[in-house]
């Protein structure tokens, strides 16, 4: 069920709940015209078929009456016989059809107009008569001068009375409303459904045209039935959250400011009383709201906002104890001030530690700004190999589990990631997760609106983060990244933005740095791990340490590439293959996206495989994490049909596979010998990753037959995402542990 109005904006009384109900208002009026139309042409129909009734039984009697004339015929009388009784069981038939439409349109729709709508219409009444008496009230309250002391204790218990009222009634009301909009779904439906049952009833002669109807009406009966349980299951929860709520908010005195994360940063919002500047210095009630250091208002929700004041470092506030109105306090500028008036003390003090705090907020931030610089944020042109070596040390071991400021604190940590990669402004507070850098709040607006096939942006505050995804962000960071996509900044003397700069300068930028890759220089040569390169040209690899489970039969192995001095003149795909072996580069896979390359690229002489397979033939995490936040098909297989979960499989990487499993990879599937995950992993004896796929399988049939399953499974995948992260040698148990069990 769609609920239209929320019951918690409706205690707010906020310019969107009073939209939301106009909108509904007129589309419940819009309905009961529609209604009491259909049952006028519905009557019409039962009359004409009571007609249509009549003049048939009177021919069927003439008929009849032809077969006593003359002497009597055995074969004419036969026939009229059952001619005229086959005419009469249709017209019974039709007489019950008009009997089940007239039911149908009482039962169903009559009593929608008549009982639903007589309720929505009694609660609507009383809802606007409880937001007059509420708006007579707040007025008069307000208008109360500050030494009529009894008649402002009147004028407050009154606005008591008449808040509990209006509060009350509003709650009836969005209840009515939302009772009612759901209600009427399943009656007209079910109103068909019924009508057109008759139908198939009555004409049997049209039986093969009303048959392409039967498997639709057995559905939308199984539909019918499942919305009405459901519907009666949600009707009581929504009654019992309607009576907690009342319960809980009727005796409050006044509404509580509204305190959330908004786009443009934390949002107060909330009425208050302004006075004009005009002559005659009239006081309106406005919708005021505190948004990325400004002071902005409006009266009802799809009117424009009003900026009372532009940036709050320029302003200060203060209380205004001589005005003739209470709860006052003043916006002071420095072109114009603004009265602002309260409701109550408390939520005068509120606003006034709001706007306060606003406003020291601004400054701390412009403070930051003209800090000094730390080591290496100016030049952006630091050697690869030591900014990834910082960007792994920066990272904390210690893990706050489920602590959000921690995962902030631990990307922020890694060098450049202080501040924001494309303005540098302080403190960023949002991350694209495909880039791994960290952004400011504008600028993380700005690469949303790119889309999320060139950037993936998620809150370091708000938004929780899965180990490996932490581990990514620290492993390339902004200096990485900077490196690649500024490359040539200096070069061609451009001029980037900074903290101060508008949002349109900063979003010219970000179009050109990561849409137009005007910056970009040639590929570079594939770097190792930490922005080192890759063995010498001659030097044999290094071996497996002691413990490094070897590839299993039927595994992918890399065959050997060719050692060019050259790297950079590799396609890109080929050079993203390359970087995500062993040891993988993720500097270097990003540098390969970033000049084009298809993060599903096809190595045709390596059995077909993708660099999400090859990243999974080196048992990298970050590697395969990386490509596939950057849009790696998890089920891409290659000339064996074997995917990156059939390979992690094979050879034993219990984190990858169930990285896979969490990244929607597909149980079902088969390689070329008719094997599927599950069978490999017995067949290998990996106890961890039969679990893992038993789990899976488990949870696929619960979701598949609308269940919701149970939490231990998210809870075995957690640890076993933290085991991957944190302990990865703990997960590589084969047959020779599965004996020890």
């Amino acid at each position: 069920m769609t609920v239209k109005l929320d019951f918690e904006e409706c205690l707010k009384d906020s310019p969107r709940f009073r939209a939301s109900i106009e909108l509904v208002e007129a589309e419940v009026s819009e309905l009961e015209t529609r209604l009491e139309k259909l049952l006028k042409l519905g009557n019409g129909v039962l009359e004409s078929g009571h007609h249509y009734l009549a003049a048939s039984r009177a021919f069927i009697v003439g008929i009849c009456d032809l077969a006593h004339l003359g002497p009597p015929e055995p074969m004419m009388a036969e026939c009229l016989d059952k001619f005229t009784q086959s005419l009469s069981h249709k017209l019974d038939s039709h007489a019950e059809l008009l009997d089940a439409t007239q039911h149908t349109l009482q039962q169903q729709i009559q009593t929608l107009v008549k009982e639903g709508l007589r309720g929505f219409r009694e609660a609507r009444r009383d809802f606007w008569r409880g937001a007059e008496s509420l708006e007579a009230a707040l007025t008069h309250n307000a208008e109360v001068p500050r030494r009529r002391a009894q008649e402002a204790e009147e004028a407050g218990a009154a606005l008591k009375v008449a808040r509990a009222g209006y509060r009350g009634r509003a709650l009836d009301y969005a209840l009515q409303i939302n009772v009612i909009e759901d209600k009427r779904k399943f009656d007209i439906m079910e109103f068909v459904l019924r009508l057109v049952e008759a139908q198939a009833t009555h004409f049997q002669q049209g039986h093969e045209e009303l048959s392409r109807l039967a498997q639709y009406r057995k559905e939308l009966g199984g539909q019918l039935h499942r919305l009405v349980l459901n519907s009666a299951r949600e009707k009581r929860d929504m009654e019992q959250r309607h009576v907690l709520l009342k319960q809980k908010e009727l005796g409050r005195e006044e509404p509580e400011p509204s305190l959330k994360e908004g786009p443009g940063g934390l949002v107060m919002e909330g009425h208050l009383f302004k006075r004009a500047s005009n002559a005659f210095k009239t006081w309106s009630r406005r919708w005021f709201t505190i948004q990325s250091n400004q002071l902005v208002y409006q009266k009802k929700h799809k009117d424009p906002v009003t900026v009372v004041v532009d940036d709050l470092r320029l302003c200060t506030v203060k209380l205004c104890p001589d005005s003739e109105r209470r709860f006052c306090f003043e916006v002071v500028s420095p072109s114009k001030s603004c009265l602002l008036q309260a409701d109550s003390e408390r939520l005068l003090q509120l606003w006034v530690s709001a706007v306060q705090s606003s406003i020291a907020t601004a400054f701390s931030q412009a403070h930051l700004d003209d800090s000094p610089r730390g080591p290496g944020q100016g030049s952006g042109h630091l050697a690869m190999g030591s900014a990834a070596t910082l960007g792994s040390g920066g990272m904390s071991r210690g893990r706050d589990s489920g602590g959000v400021g921690h995962v902030a604190a631990q990307v922020q940590s890694v060098d450049g990631n202080a501040q924001c990669c494309d303005c540098r402004e302080p403190a960023p507070e949002w991350a694209s997760i495909n880039l791994g850098v960290t952004l400011c709040i504008q600028c993380s607006g700005i690469h949303r609106s790119l889309g999320v096939h060139f950037s993936k942006v998620r809150s370091l505050t708000l938004d929780s983060w899965e180990p490996e995804l932490v581990k990514l962000m620290c492993e390339l960071g902004n200096v990485i990244m900077n490196q690649i996509y500024e490359a040539r900044v200096e070069a061609m003397a451009v001029k980037k933005p900074g903290p101060s700069c508008s949002r349109q300068e900063k979003e010219a930028w970000i179009h050109a740095k990561y849409v137009e890759k005007k910056f970009l220089t040639k590929l570079p040569e594939v770097r190792g791990r930490r922005g080192g390169r890759g063995p010498p040209r001659g030097q044999p690899p290094v071996p497996p340490k002691p413990g490094t489970i070897r590839p299993q039969p039927g595994s992918f192995r890399p065959k050997p590439e060719p050692p060019s001095e050259d790297l950079g003149s590799l396609h890109p795909g080929a050079l993203l293959f390359r970087a995500a072996g062993h040891p993988p580069s993720l500097p270097t896979m990003a540098d390969a996206l970033a000049h084009g390359a298809d993060v599903n690229w096809v190595h045709g002489g390596q059995e077909h495989a993708t660099p999400l397979i090859q990243a999974t033939a080196a048992n990298s995490l970050l590697a395969c994490e990386f490509l596939l936040q950057n849009g790696a098909n998890v089920n891409q297989v290659d000339s064996h049909g074997r995917g990156p979960l059939h390979h992690a499989t094979i050879l034993g990487h219990t984190g990858l596979a169930c990285l896979f499993l969490k990244r929607g990879a597909d149980l079902g599937a088969r390689d070329s010998e008719g094997r599927d995950p599950l069978t490999i992993a017995v067949e290998t004896a990996n106890a961890d990753i039969v679990t893992l796929l038993r789990l899976a399988k488990m949870r696929e049939v619960d979701a598949a037959q609308g269940q919701a399953g149970d939490e231990t499974y998210l809870d075995i995948f957690r640890d076993f995402s933290l085991m991957a992260s944190d302990n990865p040698e703990k997960l590589s148990r084969r047959s020779h542990d599965l004996h020890t069990l």
